[in-house]
């Protein structure tokens, strides 16, 4: 772990003002209206975007799909593909790739009832190695989510297309094995990886994807997770008091409300955002969640919020559950770390209140 007096200051500064953040009166005013970080200025090309998530696993891969949704000066969502990773109750328990389709809808339905105007397509339920010899089939595991890809990424467009996966890598692994050719016209960023620390949920569920797509060309940019530690995107956390504070009625009134994964009606995200924060498990004190997903959204909006280093493309040891690290691999990778957590959460917070829907 890094632990210089830049990365220390770094980390206490957005501390600090999240405590100031997250009550009332003038403090929360002030970050609430403040503009955002510099650098957050909108580009002449909106990014061009696949989101691929396990939307019903935690309480991040909604917030991260929200505040893309309302980044619509910044993206061009041309769809969102889902995959199943494990229930939300339970961290080894697998869950059904239809729960977490119906919760990206509940999410797009919310978000300016999106559902319908942008494509969402099932993805993989099982895991790479189980479903690659089977992609000459018409119904693979899977298929809806990787033809769409390979579609969208074999399009005439501008620039290159961006793959934002914050779940298990399958879908996508799925799609460079069935077109190898994609990988000259997309950039994969994952939200994934404890590395050079073992463990982390988005890689253990499929490993054999994540090696593959390493040992692969396609340009690889890997937002770490690090528990526990200030580098990753476990520091970016927001508290439950915050959500609660500051989230109901945020969005768009929609004309038919939802029905949320936990009951109730909602006929706007706030309110939904708040429902998920009370219903689901906090940690720490004050209670809290880290928004890891959101993370990997905001450094695709603003690199500046990251610090980003170019490696060797390590590999994974599955059966000694270690990283193999490979100085001489030319294959280069890139890593994001120690995040500015004040200026992404500030600009999670302006984005709620003042949201520009995607087209």
């Amino acid at each position: 772990m890094q632990s210089s007096y830049i990365h220390t200051a770094k980390l206490v500064l957005p501390v600090i003002a999240l405590f100031f953040m997250s009550g009332c009166g003038p403090e929360t005013e002030r970050a609430e209206t403040e503009s955002p970080e510099p650098g957050a200025v909108a580009p002449a090309e909106k990014h061009d975007v696949i989101f691929d998530t396990d939307a019903n696993n935690e309480v991040d891969d909604q917030h991260a799909l929200a505040y893309l949704l309302f980044n619509g000066d910044y993206f061009n969502v041309e769809g969102v593909t889902v995959n199943a990773t494990s229930d939300p109750d339970g961290f080894d328990i697998p869950s059904d790739v239809q729960d977490h389709y119906d919760e990206a809808r509940r999410i797009m339905q919310l978000c300016g009832e999106l559902y319908g105007r942008i494509p969402l397509k099932i993805g993989a339920q099982d895991g790479f190695e189980d479903i690659e010899a089977h992609l000459e089939d018409p119904g693979f595991d899977g298929h809806e989510a990787v033809d769409f890809i390979i579609e969208q990424a074999l399009a005439d467009r501008d620039q290159e297309l961006i793959l934002l996966a914050v779940g298990k890598l399958t879908n996508v692994a799925l799609a460079v094995a069935k077109e190898p050719s994609i990988t000259g016209n997309v950039r994969l960023y994952w939200l994934g990886a404890n590395y050079p620390g073992t463990g982390e949920h988005n890689k253990v569920w499929d490993i054999p994807a994540m090696n593959y797509l390493l040992e692969s060309d396609i340009p690889f940019e890997v937002v770490t997770v690090r528990y526990g530690d200030p580098s990753g995107t476990d520091a970016v956390k927001v508290t439950q008091d915050q959500i609660l504070h500051r989230m109901p009625g945020k969005g768009p009134r929609i004309s038919e409300p939802i029905t949320g994964r936990h009951g109730g009606e909602f006929d706007n995200w706030g309110d939904y955002s708040a429902n998920l924060f009370e219903m689901y498990n906090m940690y720490g004190e004050p209670p809290s969640r880290a928004l890891f997903d959101m993370a990997a959204v905001a450094v695709v909006k603003n690199p500046d919020w990251a610090e980003r280093r170019m490696i060797p493309a390590p590999i994974y040891d599955i059966e000694n559950d270690e990283w193999i690290d490979r100085e001489d691999n030319p294959r280069e990778i890139a890593l994001w770390e120690w995040f500015d957590i004040y200026g992404i959460m500030n600009d999670f917070f302006i984005t709620m209140r003042d949201p520009v829907i995607v087209d």
